[in-house]
């Protein structure tokens, strides 16, 4: 089955959805600092820092993410319980936020989340989940 190629272009896809999330919220936190914009009367500088900090955290997050892809994909084995975790998480944020950029950014940013979330959810369905074996039964006495 093509379970490590698939992991690991999601992998790839991710870093590069990563590096694109930071450098937006960068780009949106400078146009705000600069213009000196004000929303409902909130402070322009608390407003790019947060959107920064946003960034940065978000861009952490979907690369922690592609480490876990990158790791399934070298090992050919299973994500443990955390890393699944995370990635279902992952699938259901690129859901959601795949829903909502059809209306604000268009249908191939769509496409492009809907792509992400086919493959960690194919990377989740692909690697068979560990199940811890139960121990082997005492060999029976041989009688003599």
């Amino acid at each position: 089955m093509a379970r490590r190629p698939v992991a690991a272009v999601a992998a790839v896809l991710l870093l590069l959805e990563a590096v694109g999330i930071v450098l937006v919220n960068m780009i949106l936190g400078i146009s705000v600092d600069r213009q000196k914009m004000s929303l409902g009367g909130l402070d322009p500088d608390a407003m790019s820092v947060s959107t920064w900090i946003l960034g940065g955290v978000f861009g952490l997050y979907l690369a922690a993410c592609a480490v876990v892809l990158i790791r399934c994909a070298l090992t050919d084995r299973a994500p443990g319980r955390f890393a699944r975790i995370l990635l279902i998480t992952s699938a259901v944020v690129h859901g959601v936020l795949g829903a909502l950029t059809v209306g604000l950014v268009g249908w191939g940013a769509f496409a492009f989340m809907m792509v992400v979330f086919g493959l960690i959810v194919l990377t989740l369905v692909a690697f068979p989940a560990e199940r811890p074996e139960a121990p082997a039964a005492p060999p029976a006495a041989a009688e003599s």
